[in-house]
């Protein structure tokens, strides 16, 4: 029998292309069963997106939205912001989607503490805000289909990481596990996932928070071979 793969794409951006390496290592280092990543680097994208936003603090703040599509609007995927750490096993994630519904994502409701995030970026509070940072996307629901490459182009930050495609419930909760955000949050040693959202680790002033010792050490084991 075929055995079933988890299709992660991951968010790329050249100027901390060390937080696309760690997160796939610690996916590598903490998943039961077997996993296709995909690294979402706008350079791959010359022949089907030209990226016309000037407005987005990463590489992949909208090209996320053309999963579905790259996917041939078919099955389930996982899109992870590049600057996270995996602890959990994804398994249990990928255990919990849906068909009924367009995607699933952990709903955060809170206010920034850092109007300044990494790179010296504004950090602006806004509805819906971290939710398109890890999404469960149902490639296949019909609504999903209206995110073309061209549409994604065009649309504005605020109508694609609000999901304003979908109705309300076509956007489900996920458990919050699964998208901790350090620095935002206290601590939670039952993290699933931890979101380094306001600086990842390997930036000056960012290296003493919270889960940064198991970011250093998954990048340790990627680099040094084990004698």
């Amino acid at each position: 029998m075929t055995p079933e793969v988890i299709r992660v794409f991951i968010g790329y951006d050249p100027r901390e292309a060390s937080a696309y390496h760690v997160c796939s290592q610690s996916i590598i280092e903490n998943t039961s069963m077997p996993v296709a990543i995909y690294p979402l680097a706008l350079n791959m994208m010359r022949g089907f997106y030209a990226e016309e936003h000037d407005d987005g603090s990463n590489a992949f703040i909208y090209s996320r939205f053309l999963v579905p599509h790259i996917c041939g609007f078919s099955g389930h995927a996982l899109f992870l912001d590049g600057d996270m750490l995996v602890r959990g096993d994804l398994a249990d994630l990928w255990s919990l989607r849906r068909l009924g519904v367009g995607l699933q994502v952990v709903k955060h409701d809170y206010k920034t503490k850092h109007p300044v995030k990494y790179l010296n970026a504004k950090n602006e509070d806004y509805p819906r805000k971290n939710w398109s940072s890890v999404i469960l996307w149902n490639c296949g629901y019909y609504p999903n289909r209206k995110l073309t490459p061209e549409f994604v182009s065009k649309a504005t930050g605020s109508y694609l990481h609000r999901f304003e495609w979908l109705k309300d419930e076509q956007v489900e909760a996920l458990p919050p596990e699964w998208n901790h955000l350090c620095l935002e949050q206290e601590p939670d040693p039952n993290a699933k996932l931890a979101h380094f959202t306001v600086g990842l680790p390997a930036f000056s002033g960012y290296d003493e928070q919270y889960c940064a010792d198991a970011w250093f050490a998954a990048r340790d084991r990627m680099l040094t071979p084990k004698e």
